[in-house]
């Protein structure tokens, strides 16, 4: 399995450092690139400057700029268009805005382990890339 998730790039979008540094292990021990900032405004930095990750998973509460307008921003001014976006959240009741807005996958952190996390990723990437 981690030979195949060697070439999926993640950024991971998130304020909270313990959940930053927890996923990050998780998902290089699984194989995958990951990068990891502490907010919307240094992601976005980031993807304007030309980082195109296979997926985004973000926050949708963050200081600043929330993972709802980051979203919207990363679609409207077309950053990272191949990337795949999903919400890593504990705000459910957020699932139909962030769908409206082009996201691609949800994923209730407070549901799920790391490890059914990093499941939850591939299978909703490689849905995405199938099509």
């Amino acid at each position: 399995m981690a030979e195949e998730n060697k070439k999926i790039k993640i950024l991971l979008v998130d304020d909270d450092r313990f959940l930053l540094d927890m996923y990050s292990i998780k998902f290089k021990s699984s194989g995958f690139d990951i990068e990891t900032v502490s907010g919307s405004a240094e992601a976005l930095k980031k993807l304007r400057e030309g980082t195109n990750p296979d997926v985004v998973l973000l926050d949708i509460i963050m200081p600043g700029m929330d993972g709802l307008e980051l979203l919207k921003t990363i679609r409207e001014e077309k950053l990272a268009p191949a990337s795949v976006v999903i919400m890593l959240t504990n705000q459910p009741d957020e699932m139909e805005k962030a769908k409206m807005l082009g996201a691609d996958g949800y994923i209730v952190k407070a549901v799920n382990i790391p490890s059914e996390v990093v499941s939850k990723v591939i299978e909703i990437y490689k849905k995405k890339n199938a099509k």
